[in-house]
C-alpha cells in the first residue's frame, strides 16, 4: 500500500471522528484552544500508526487523545497556579441543537466544567469517557494506563464527587433564557430590585479577566453584592456598550461588545428559574476564537 493511501485512509478516519475527539479534549481541558492542539498532537501520531493493525480506529484515537490531553492537562495545572483571579473555562461558542442532547450539553456547561476542575486528571479523563461518552472500561483502561478494575473504581469516586456539586436538576433552553432576559432588561435599565428578584439569593459570581482585563480576584457570592457590582460597573462605563444573546457550552448566554468589540461572554447556572450562578469571561486570549468561530454541533 502506497504512503498516499494510508495517508488518505487515515485522514478520512480522524475527519469523521474529529468532534468527538475534539470534545473529548475540551471537556478534560476546559480549553477549545488546548483542544485543537491536543488534535494536532493526536493526528501527528495517528499518521504513523499502521491501521491494518488497528481493530477499532474510534477507540484507538480516543486512546491517543486522552493521552495528549493528559499530558496537557497536569502542565496547564501548573499554569493554573499562577492564574491572576478565578480561572474559567474558555467560552465554546455551540449550536443550538446541542441542548437537545442533554447528557451532552450539561457536560459542558459551565457550572459542570468547573465541577470537574475540582477533579484530579485522571478522575477527569475517566469521568468525561464513561459519564459522557459511555466509553467502555477496557477501553478506558488501556487509555489512562490503569487496570479496568481500578477505573471502576475511579469512575464511581469521580462520579459521586460530580453529582454532589453538579445543578440538580437539567434546566431547559428557554428558562435559562427567560432568566437572562429578566438579568438583561434589569441590568439595562439600573432596575437593582429587578436584579435581586432574579439572582438567587446564594447567587456566585466569578470573573475572569486573567489579570489583562478588570475582573473581581475571587468569588462574590450574595444577590445584593453581585447587583451592586454589576450596576456600579455599569454606572462607570463611559464606553457604547452593548449586549446581544448568544449560545456558549450548550446553554443559552450573553455576549457584552464595548465600542464594537467583544469585551466579556457571560453564562449563567438557572434553577428553579433564577440565576445561581453568573461566570464573565473577560480574558482576551479566552475570546480571542468566539467571534470568528462557527459554532460547533459537538459530538
Amino acid at each position: 500500500m502506497s504512503d498516499d493511501h494510508a495517508i488518505d485512509r487515515a485522514t478520512e478516519t480522524f475527519v469523521a471522528h474529529r468532534n468527538l475527539l475534539f470534545t473529548v479534549a475540551y471537556e478534560m481541558l476546559g480549553s477549545a484552544a488546548d483542544a485543537e492542539d491536543v488534535l494536532q498532537e493526536t493526528w501527528l501520531r495517528w499518521i504513523e500508526v499502521d491501521l491494518d493493525q488497528v481493530r477499532d480506529q474510534r477507540a484507538y484515537l480516543v486512546r491517543i487523545t486522552t493521552r495528549q490531553a493528559l499530558n496537557r492537562l497536569r502542565t496547564m495545572s501548573r499554569r493554573k497556579e499562577s492564574y491572576v483571579g478565578p480561572w474559567l473555562p474558555e467560552p465554546l461558542l455551540t449550536a443550538p441543537d446541542v441542548a437537545e442532547d442533554v447528557v451532552l450539553a450539561e457536560s459542558v456547561s459551565m457550572a459542570v466544567m468547573l465541577v470537574l476542575e475540582t477533579l484530579s486528571p485522571t478522575e477527569r479523563a475517566v469521568f468525561v469517557l464513561r459519564e459522557v461518552f459511555d466509553v467502555g472500561y477496557e477501553e478506558i483502561a488501556a487509555a489512562v494506563d490503569k487496570t479496568p478494575a481500578a477505573v471502576r473504581q475511579i469512575a464511581h469516586r469521580a462520579r459521586r464527587h460530580v453529582d454532589a456539586r453538579r445543578p440538580r436538576a437539567v434546566v431547559s433552553q428557554s428558562e435559562t433564557r427567560a432568566a437572562l432576559d429578566s438579568f438583561l432588561g434589569a441590568l439595562e435599565g439600573g432596575d437593582l430590585q429587578g436584579l435581586l428578584d432574579v439572582l438567587a439569593p446564594e447567587i456566585v459570581y466569578m470573573g475572569d479577566g486573567g489579570g489583562v482585563k478588570h475582573a473581581a480576584l475571587r468569588p462574590i457570592i450574595g444577590a445584593e453584592k453581585v447587583a451592586r457590582l454589576l450596576l456600579g460597573g455599569l454606572g462607570r462605563n463611559t464606553i457604547p456598550i452593548a449586549f446581544g444573546p448568544t449560545m456558549v457550552n450548550g446553554s443559552p448566554a450573553l455576549a457584552f461588545h464595548l465600542d464594537g468589540e467583544l469585551d466579556s461572554i457571560v453564562a449563567a447556572r438557572v434553577e428553579a428559574g433564577r440565576i445561581t450562578g453568573l461566570y464573565v469571561v473577560r480574558n482576551p486570549e479566552k475570546l480571542s476564537r468566539i467571534a470568528s468561530e462557527t459554532p460547533l454541533t459537538l459530538q
